[in-house]
Order: C-alpha cells, then sequence, then structure tokens
C-alpha cells in the first residue's frame, strides 16, 4: 500500500472525473467542464482507457440497438407469443 499523500488526491480526483466521462459522452457536460475532463484525460491513461472502454461500449450498444433483430429470432419470438397467448386465452 503507498504511503505517497498524492496517490490518494490523484484516486479522489480521478473517481471524480471517471463520473464525469457519462456525461461528456452523452454531451451533457458545460463547456469548462467538458475541457476540464479532457485535460484531465490528456495526462491521465488510466482515465483515458476507462474512457475508450466506455465508449466503444456506448457505439455497440447504439449499433445493437439500431439493427434489425435476425429473421429466425423474430420468428421464435413470436412462436413464443403465440404459445403464451394460448395459455392465456385457455386459462
Amino acid at each position: 500500500m503507498s504511503t505517497d499523500p498524492f496517490d490518494d488526491i490523484s484516486a479522489r480526483e480521478c473517481a471524480d472525473f471517471l463520473d464525469q466521462i457519462v456525461y461528456l459522452l452523452d454531451n451533457e457536460l458545460a463547456d469548462a467542464e467538458c475541457a476540464e475532463v479532457r485535460a484531465h484525460l490528456d495526462t491521465c491513461h488510466p482515465c483515458l482507457e476507462r474512457y475508450d472502454v466506455q465508449r466503444t461500449v456506448k457505439a455497440v450498444i447504439a449499433r445493437s440497438c439500431s439493427e434489425p433483430a435476425p429473421a429466425e429470432l423474430r420468428d421464435r419470438v413470436r412462436f413464443r407469443l403465440q404459445q403464451v397467448r394460448i395459455q392465456i386465452t385457455e386459462a
């Protein structure tokens, strides 16, 4: 465990910036805050890595949500919904 007091300050500072990364990615920060977070990312490799991971995950989710489901999956879901309707009707 480190006894350097700057490590604790740096860790707390990074935690604050990591919370703001999500807002930065969603364009929900004021210009001054955005500049501050970007300046931190320019000097902090661990935070930059986290930013890249968050950005990649967000992009994959966005792409996945806009792609249509495969026909086979849609057919299975429709079939299962029909089964549930029949069960409800019979009950």
